[in-house]
């Protein structure tokens, strides 16, 4: 008895349809417009909460205080600690904290989808907050391991779910080679044409 294989797929794992495909329809932009307001709810939702718990006087820990800009130097202390918990607590949290930051930012701002852009806008946005707990917050410091922490949970929140959630609701973007060879395609479609 001879056996068949199933056709092949023509994906081409990138998210546009391989060549010879027809595109596939464009997403509802009720859909697209609902998802983008209710991302960007949820940011505002998470700026206020991320204020409450960042920017916060702590008067009883002042003296305590101190700024660290040199990467590793409060995590090996947090890993120090004798008590786990608070090192779950630490790490963890700040971990937690940059976690939205991957899952609504590519719902939320088209132009923001992609690795380098999620975790350079993190990165940014973070830095910002660290800056003005230092300079302005008192009892609390800047601490460059919090920023490193942060944008790990923002990569982290992208790689499980920000990633699908702008795919699923933003039609692919087009790279720049994509576009070229589109261009180039249909140029030599219309010069067919005259030619007949």
């Amino acid at each position: 008895m001879k056996r068949t294989l199933p056709p092949r797929s023509t994906d081409t794992g990138t998210g546009t349809p391989a060549r010879g495909e027809p595109e596939p329809p464009p997403r509802s932009p009720l859909v697209r417009a609902l998802a983008m307001v209710v991302a960007l709810a949820a940011t505002v939702l998470f700026a206020v909460v991320l204020a409450r718990l960042t920017l916060t006087p702590s008067y009883a820990s002042e003296a305590l205080t101190h700024s660290n800009l040199r990467p590793g130097d409060s995590i090996r202390a947090y890993l120090d600690q004798p008590a786990f918990r608070d090192t779950v607590k630490q790490l963890g949290g700040n971990i937690l904290l940059g976690v939205p930051f991957g899952v609504l930012l590519p719902v939320a701002w088209p132009r923001a989808r992609g690795l380098l852009r999620v975790v350079a806008l993190t990165a940014l946005v973070m830095a910002m907050v660290e800056l003005v707990q230092g300079f302005l917050v008192p009892g609390r410091a800047f601490d460059i391991d919090d920023v490193i922490l942060n944008t790990s949970g923002a990569l982290l929140g992208y790689l499980l779910l920000g990633r699908r959630l702008g795919r699923a609701v933003h039609p692919p973007r087009r790279r720049w080679w994509q576009r070229r060879r589109r261009a180039g395609r249909d140029r030599a479609a219309t010069a067919g044409t005259e030619g007949t």
